[in-house]
């Protein structure tokens, strides 16, 4: 199995406009409107816009382990055109089912976020979906059904960036422990000019 390279982030939460943030949407969630639809009454409808899904995410198995630009070449040449074929088949999916109607919501959910949900076309380091990350913080979202208590406002905050410390620690292979003991005994003397040296994808221990 290849390893997965060690995760380089950049802190955007501060002026999000300055490095020009397009947003993504993930096929996932798409996909999950016409599953639940198909499950529950059999939608034809439903079930044709799963069989172009399928097809998309068959292209996300054959690239998954190709280098970000051979991806991105794979997914003009295979995932365009099939990305092109579910628009126009949506659209005219969409005139013919009534307004108000469940697969109406399905096509609908879509069709506003079409930009978005094809973005990942144009960079191959894009992935199609978020399922990776989101099954990286469900620790977090399930402990949030038991952590009822964080003390205040200010404490809730403090709590969650220790936790996306802790979580980024792993996913950058260092011991979570290790890494904030090294990391709060160097903070006050480390240079300000030096700040990012601390962070978990950039950290090295002396």
């Amino acid at each position: 199995m290849q390893r997965r390279a060690p995760l380089s982030c950049e802190t955007c939460c501060d002026d999000p406009h300055r490095l020009h943030l397009a947003r993504h949407r993930a096929h996932g969630h798409a996909r999950r409107k016409f599953f639940d639809l198909h499950a529950t009454n059999k939608s034809q409808i439903a079930e044709k816009a799963l069989h172009y899904i399928a097809a998309l995410y068959e292209v996300e198995r054959e690239a998954r382990e190709l280098e970000p630009s051979v991806r991105q070449r794979i997914r003009q040449e295979k995932a365009a055109p099939i990305i092109d074929a579910l628009h126009t088949w949506m659209i005219a999916q969409r005139q013919l089912v009534p307004e108000g109607s469940a697969i109406a919501k399905a096509l609908d959910y879509s069709l506003k976020r079409w930009i978005a949900l094809t973005r990942y076309l144009e960079d191959g380091a894009v992935p199609i979906d978020n399922n990776w990350c989101e099954n990286q913080i469900r620790p977090w979202a399930l402990g949030r059904s038991n952590w009822l208590f964080a003390g205040s406002l200010r404490s809730g905050k403090r709590a969650a960036a220790i936790m996306s410390l802790i979580q980024s620690a792993r996913l950058n292979g260092h011991d979570p422990y290790a890494y904030l003991k090294d990391v709060l005994t160097r903070l006050p003397t480390q240079r300000a000019s030096e700040i990012d040296q601390l962070l978990p994808h950039k950290w090295q221990l002396d």
